[in-house]
């Protein structure tokens, strides 16, 4: 297999590890509240991060906080508002949903008239499954504004990355944020901790969570990006919400209707679509995924 082969394969494999981890969380929010499992894999995933990358070795100055601060804080709120969207909405959807914060990045300085044809797709995918459609398609409204409001922090998560690359090295800077992203959510986790919560079972579940959405992938991405083109990278993480829906199909029996497929489907075209004619410049944008 060609080195390209191979980056697509282990990408293809990030993605899968991150929804099935995703999967796996929503199947034991009975146990504890997401909250408390946003705690959990984010504080699991933050020590494995920081054993493997050692940021103390680095010497950082004060200004480098200002980007990392704010890049954690992102994460962390992301991932728990993604979570407690899963309490309400099938993945697949809550995925596409939370890809309007990275494609808002993507044309928010765009001056191309023919980049509202993506606006458009988006807009009328998300119109297609909110209640303000009045069909039974319709989602439930609390799950799609929280999965937008997940959306708004990875866009802020890619902004404050992209700056913060620019001072830190990736990987001190990545465990770095991912600790940041812990004590952000920790207030929220502990209370809703649960009687569950200090059971072995639970943390040996959450090891995995962390493993499964965190460190694998992210893992895996850093390696994909080294030898693929950033449109490809793109393209291939549009396709993301047609594979998490496919993970709630088979490991949560959620169905969606062919509405709810539509609406899905425009999201990631608008994605690729964006993606694909972006101009070169403004490629650098894309970042890892961080569901």
């Amino acid at each position: 297999m060609s080195r390209l082969s191979v980056s697509i394969l282990i990408l293809l494999i990030a993605m899968t590890s991150i929804q099935f981890g995703a999967s796996f969380a929503k199947q034991i929010f009975d146990l504890v509240h997401p909250a408390g499992i946003t705690m959990l894999r984010t504080s699991l995933a933050a020590i494995f991060l920081l054993l493997l990358w050692r940021p103390w070795r680095v010497a950082l100055d004060r200004k480098a906080w200002i980007y990392i601060i704010p890049y954690g804080a992102a994460l962390g709120i992301m991932n728990l508002l993604f979570y407690l969207s899963l309490q309400r909405i099938p993945l697949g959807i809550a995925v596409a949903v939370e890809f309007i914060g990275p494609l808002g990045v993507a044309l928010y300085s765009s001056r191309r008239l023919k980049d509202l044809v993506w606006v458009a797709l988006a807009g009328l995918g998300i119109f297609l499954i909110s209640p303000l459609g009045q069909h039974e398609e319709s989602i439930d409204g609390l799950g799609l504004l929280l999965a937008l409001a997940a959306g708004f922090c990875w866009a802020l998560y890619i902004i404050f990355g992209k700056r913060m690359g620019h001072r830190v090295p990736i990987g001190p800077a990545t465990a770095l944020g991912m600790l940041v992203a812990a004590l952000a959510v920790a207030p929220f986790g502990l209370m809703h901790m649960g009687e569950n919560f200090l059971e072995p079972k639970v943390w040996l579940l959450g090891g995995m969570i962390a493993l499964l959405s965190s460190a694998l992938p992210y893992s895996l991405e850093m390696i994909a990006l080294k030898n693929l083109p950033t449109k490809t990278f793109g393209i291939l993480m549009s396709m993301e919400p047609g594979l998490a829906a496919l993970m709630g199909y088979f490991f949560l029996k959620e169905s969606l209707t062919t509405i709810q497929w539509l609406a899905m489907g425009l999201i990631m075209a608008a994605s690729a679509g964006c993606t694909l004619m972006a101009p070169r410049q403004k490629q650098e944008l894309q970042q890892p995924s961080e569901t």
